[in-house]
C-alpha cells in the first residue's frame, strides 16, 4: 500500500456507523467527518469514536469540507443516486451501500458523473467481497472448477419490521446480493435479462409500488460468453429463512451454498463415485488478504449479539465483508486499483434488477442492457 491518507467523511450512520472503526483501524484512512440528520444522535456517535471535528447535520455542508477526499454513503435507498451524484459534483470519491439507483436514468447519471468528475465510484457490494465468495474464487481462479456452465444465486429475506420505504419493494430492485456474484466470478457483464413474476403479496404493499410478486425469477446472459445465470428474490408473504445463496457448477467441480445457515457447503467432484461426489467443506476467512490493523473486523464490528440491526440479525454479518470493501475502496482511490464493481459493473448489477422486474410486470419479455452498462 502506498504512504497516502483517505480522509473519509460518512453518511447515514445507522448501518454505516459499522464502517466507523474499520476506516479509522487502516493506515491509508482517516475518519474527518460524520454527517446525520439528528444532531443528538450525531454527537453521541462521534464521541463515541472520538471523532470530534466534522459534525454534520447539513449534508451539503460535509461536501463543502476541504478535508474531506470521499464520501461513504449509507442513506435510504431513495436517496443513493441524489447522494453520489452531489458528491462526484463536488469532487468527492464514493463508496456507495446498495443498490446504486433505483432507475436506469439515475444509474446513467451517477456513471455519466463519475467519468466527468474523475473520481472513484465503487458500489459496497456485500457478497463479493464475503469468505464464501472468497472461498469459490480462489477455487475458480487456481482452475479447480474447469469451465463454468452455469451460476445461480439468491436472495431471500422477511422484510416485516424494516423502515417503511421498503414495504412492497419489487424484489429485485434490491437484487445485488444475488446479481453482484454471478456476474463478479468471471468479471463479466450482463447483455440482457428475462424475469417472471411469481405469487402475490398482501394487497396493502402491492399497490404502493406497483408490484404484486411475491417472487421475481431471473435468467441472466453475459457480455462475450457462453454462460447464463438465474438469480430470485423474496421481500415479503414468503416462508423462508435468511438466505444470500452463490451456486457455481463447473465442468470439474461445482459449489453450492447451504440450504440452512449455519451449516457447511458442499462441493461435488467430477468422476468420483457417486456416493462420494459431494463432500461438505468448512469455509475459511480471508483476513490475511488485509492490513494486519483491519483483519479482527472479519468477525466482529459495531454490530454483535449485545448491539442488534437487523442486517446483522438476518444477514449473518455479511460473510466478514465489512473490511474487505473498505481496503479495496481505498486501494481503488490511492493507488488507482480497478476494485470491483466499479462505477459501469455498480451500473450494470443494478440495472440487472431494475430491467428484471420491468420484464416480469410484462409478462416475462427480453430486455436487453443499455449500452453505459456495457462500455467500460
Amino acid at each position: 500500500m502506498t504512504n497516502k491518507t483517505l480522509r473519509v467523511g460518512l453518511v447515514g450512520l445507522g448501518f454505516g456507523a459499522e464502517f466507523i472503526p474499520i476506516y479509522q483501524a487502516h493506515p491509508n484512512a482517516e475518519v474527518v467527518a460524520l454527517c446525520q440528520r439528528n444532531e443528538q444522535s450525531l454527537n453521541e456517535l462521534a464521541d463515541k469514536f472520538g471523532v470530534s471535528a466534522g459534525r454534520y447535520t447539513s449534508y451539503e455542508q460535509m461536501l463543502a469540507d476541504p478535508n474531506v477526499d470521499a464520501i461513504h454513503i449509507n442513506t435510504p435507498i431513495g436517496d443513493h443516486a441524489k447522494h453520489s451524484i452531489m458528491a462526484l459534483e463536488a469532487g468527492k470519491h464514493v463508496a456507495c451501500t446498495v443498490p446504486m439507483a433505483t432507475s436506469v436514468e439515475d444509474c446513467e447519471r451517477i456513471v455519466n458523473a463519475t467519468k466527468k468528475s474523475g473520481k472513484v465510484y465503487m458500489m459496497m457490494e456485500t457478497v463479493v467481497y464475503s469468505r464464501e465468495y472468497l472461498f469459490v474464487k480462489e477455487m475458480y481462479d487456481r482452475g479447480e472448477l474447469g469451465r463454468i456452465q452455469f451460476l445461480q444465486a439468491s436472495h431471500q429475506q422477511d422484510m416485516d419490521g424494516w423502515p417503511s420505504y421498503w414495504e412492497g419493494m419489487p424484489p429485485m430492485h434490491y437484487a445485488t446480493h444475488c446479481v453482484g456474484p454471478v456476474l463478479g466470478l468471471q468479471r463479466k457483464l450482463a447483455s440482457q435479462v428475462q424475469c417472471i413474476g411469481s405469487g402475490k403479496i398482501r394487497d396493502e404493499f402491492a399497490g404502493i409500488y406497483g408490484s404484486p410478486f411475491a417472487i421475481e425469477s431471473c435468467h441472466i446472459q453475459m457480455q462475450d460468453s457462453d454462460v447464463g445465470a438465474r438469480i430470485y428474490r423474496s421481500l415479503y408473504d414468503t416462508a423462508r429463512q435468511y438466505r444470500e445463496s452463490f451456486d457455481v457448477y463447473g465442468s470439474e467441480k461445482s459449489y453450492e451454498w447451504p440450504l440452512v445457515e449455519g451449516e457447511d457447503p458442499v462441493i461435488h467432484t467430477r468422476g468420483k463415485p457417486e456416493p462420494e461426489a459431494p463432500e461438505k467443506v468448512s469455509v475459511p476467512d480471508y483476513a490475511h488478504l488485509l492490513p494486519e490493523e483491519i483483519r479482527a473486523f472479519t468477525g466482529h464490528g459495531v454490530y454483535d449479539e449485545a448491539n442488534e440491526h437487523l442486517s446483522f440479525t438476518q444477514g449473518g454479518g455479511h460473510g466478514g465483508s465489512h473490511p474487505h470493501l473498505v481496503h479495496n475502496f481505498i486501494r481503488a482511490v490511492l493507488e488507482n486499483y480497478n476494485a470491483y464493481p466499479n462505477v459501469v459493473e455498480s451500473a450494470n448489477i443494478t440495472c440487472v434488477g431494475i430491467l428484471a422486474h420491468e420484464s416480469a410486470l410484462a409478462g416475462g419479455e427480453l430486455k436487453a442492457m443499455p449500452a453505459f452498462t456495457l462500455d467500460q
